[in-house]
This record gives C-alpha cells, structure tokens and sequence, in this order.
C-alpha cells in the first residue's frame, strides 16, 4: 500500500483535550458539596461523554471536505426534520423543564438535536455563501443565506430556546463578514433587531434610528432596500411596547428587568446572577482552593454544573484559573482561525470560521451572564458544562476543524497513514 503523508493540526487536538480535561475537573469540583445533590457523580458521565466525542471527531475526521460539501444538503434536512419532530414530542429537562428541547426514548433523555443543528447550520450557511462565488453586495444578496438559518432558528424558538437561537444570529452574521459582506450591510441588516431591543428607550431608538437613516443616505443601496430597512426600523420600534406586554412571558420580562439591575429582584429572578457574582468575586487571585468554594459547596451557587459551570472556575481557582481557561480558549481560537485564513477551499475556510463562531459565540454569553454583563439565556461553556449532546458538539466541530487544516495549506505535523 502507497504511504501518504498527511498533516495535522495537532496543537488544535491537544487543546481541545486540555480544555476538556479541565472541564471534567471542574464538573467534578462542581459535585463536592455539603449537600445531597442530584450532581455528585456526574463527572463520570462527563467522562463517558467525552470519550464519545473523540470517537465523534475521529470519525468526522476520516470525511474529505468534499464528501462534507456533498452530504450538507442531507445533513441539513435531517437536523431540520428534527426539530419539527421535537415540537411534538419533544420534552424538558432540568432548568428546561417547560421547554421541548430534548428528545426521549421513554424516560431517557438522548439529547438535544438543536446541538448538532448548529453544525448542520455552519455547513449548509458555507455551502450557500461559497456557492455565490462573490461576497453579497446587496440586502436582496442576502436572502438566501438568512433563509438556510431562519428555518432552524424559528423552529427552534418555538420550543422556545432563546440562547441557542442567539447562537445561530451571531455565527451568521460572523460567516457573513468572513464571506467578505461589507461591514455597512451588517449593520443595515441587523438594524431591525437592533431597533427592536433599542426601543424600549425612546432617546436610544431614536440616535439610532438616526444613525440607520444616514447610514442608508450615505451606502445608498437599492431603493426598494432604502425604503424597506427604514420602515423595519419604524415598524420594530412601534411593535417593541406590545412585544412587551403581550408577546413575551413574565419571566422572560423579568429576567430582561434583571439583567438590568439584578438586585431588584435578589431571591427569586435576580438570584442566579448575584450569586455567580459573589462566587467569582470571593475568588479573589488565586481563589478558595480546588472543591473548596464555599458557594458552591453550600448550594448557593444554581446550576453549577452546566450554565455556571465558569462560575466554580473562578470561586476556586480565582482570577489565576479564570485568566488560564480564557487563555488557552483563546489559543483554541487563533487556530482556528489560522485554519479558516490558511484555508485554499472557500467552502472549507467559511465551514472553519463558522465552527469558531459558533464555539465563541458560547463563551461570549455564558462568561458574560456569570458576571452580569449578559442577560441569562442557559448558554454551556465549551468543553467545561455538562452535557452530553454538547460535548460530542464541540468535538464533531474539532474533528472537522482537524480535516480542514490536512487539506488546508496550514500544515503543522505530519502523520504517516
């Protein structure tokens, strides 16, 4: 047999293990406590998930970009009809109780089909946008690229699942800027979205309805767009006060209220947000020691194995730990990076910025809303939360990232096969 010589980024794998060991750490800490909770042994299962993952992404990893490109469509159907399916039978589970984001087989949960629709989303999104050969010049350009994600993204709201339908806007639009979509068209854009959130503030929505309208006299896109983007705007703002009252739930009004100021709400909405607070704040530099959070052992700290999983990172281990995870999440990102920049395949370089986006996206609203600069949504951290359907996520996006660099020009190591 002809021995082919195939390189690998093997620094991207040794991160990715690295995050994840740390992240098994830190779901084990998260288990010792003063209290009977339901998550003691919970690592083990971690552990077990992933393991499943690097078999995940070494299978992912066997898939030439060709073949990838080839299965989208499919790929993209299947995750599709899922999450159909799941607005019948799907069910909650833990802080998602009333939500129909899990899929079960009798009374075991198999996961969350909205995990792996992310993936499906980044690879059909590619397909679309290196299928134009040019980067869209126009707001009409954009519609079928906002078509392959609003599909999945308003199935799955109506489940409802508001952090993950904040993922899929963040990667698309990051896709879109790495396609080469000027920057003034991202704005123009996201105006509406934007208009809608703004206008609960009068003097806001209207500095930035202003600033829509001069941004559209200066890019003077087609007319029809002019006049579209310009109403939108209007329209959001107008909708944004009956959104309130009479679309969004309580505790959705609530947990907007709170995100504003968590104190007005210190036992029951604002709670989670202050505690996370108060244990990354009681860290202090080197923090309590490993399992030894006092937060977190007491029971204080909500979620501590998922949403807040950051949380017992900096309880413990302080701004030294903290200042460690962000740094090697960071390395994991510039190579990254450095495989979609390197990449020779449009198709393959979008796929590889759109599994970073996606990835960062995460660490960017789960680190946010553990210090209160983000609203919470129920975001998991990236090889640290608990999870099954997550972990073999994040590890299906490594192996494919590691695909992307052997057929990339960035060669690092070389592997005999």
């Amino acid at each position: 047999m002809r021995r082919v010589t195939i390189s690998a980024d093997w620094t991207l794998v040794a991160l990715a293990l690295v995050l994840s060991a740390f992240g098994v750490a830190t779901v084990y800490s998260a288990g010792q406590t003063d209290l009977n909770l339901r998550f003691v042994g919970l690592w083990r299962m971690q552990v077990l998930f992933l393991a499943l993952g690097i078999g995940g992404a070494w299978m992912v990893s066997r898939l030439s970009v060709r073949a990838l490109d080839y299965l989208t469509p499919a790929v993209y159907a299947a995750t599709t009809a899922l999450l159909v399916l799941l607005l019948f039978i799907g069910r909650g589970a833990g802080p998602g109780k009333f939500t129909k984001s899990w899929l079960y087989i009798g009374d075991v949960s198999i996961g969350q089909p909205s995990e792996l629709a992310k993936l499906a989303v980044v690879i059909a999104l590619a397909r679309v946008l290196s299928q134009r050969g040019e980067a869209p010049k126009s707001l009409f350009d954009l519609w079928q690229p906002a078509l392959v994600v609003a599909v999945p993204w308003v199935l799955i709201m109506m489940q409802p699942d508001l952090g993950t339908g904040l993922v899929f806007i963040g990667f698309f639009f990051a896709m879109l800027y790495w396609a080469g979509t000027p920057w003034h068209l991202l704005v123009l854009a996201a105006s509406p979205g934007v208009s809608l959130v703004l206008a609960f503030n009068t003097g806001l929505w209207g500095a930035w309805f202003t600033l829509v309208v001069a941004l559209v006299i200066w890019s003077k896109p087609y007319l029809v767009e002019s006049i579209a983007t310009v109403a939108a705007n209007l329209v959001f703002g107008v909708l944004a006060p009956w959104i309130w009252s009479d679309v969004l739930d309580g505790y959705q009004r609530q947990r907007i209220l709170v995100f504003l100021d968590p104190s007005s709400d210190p036992l029951k909405s604002g709670y989670h947000v202050l505690q996370s607070q108060i244990a990354i704040g009681s860290g202090g530099l080197f923090g309590k020691g490993f399992t030894d959070g006092t937060q977190k052992r007491l029971g204080y700290l909500p979620e501590q194995q998922t949403d807040f999983i950051f949380s017992v990172v900096g309880e413990e281990l302080g701004f030294i730990g903290v200042a460690v995870a962000l740094a090697l999440s960071g390395w994991f990102l510039m190579r990254c990076i450095r495989i979609a920049g390197r990449s020779t395949n449009p198709y393959a370089s979008l796929v590889a910025f759109g599994l970073v986006s996606m990835l960062y996206v995460h660490v960017l609203i789960n680190v946010g809303m553990t210090i209160g600069v983000m609203p919470i949504t129920g975001i998991p951290l990236p090889f640290f939360s608990y999870g099954g359907s997550f972990m073999l996520a994040c590890w299906i996006a490594v192996g494919m990232l590691v695909r992307l660099s052997l057929e990339g020009r960035g060669r690092a190591d070389t592997l005999v096969i």
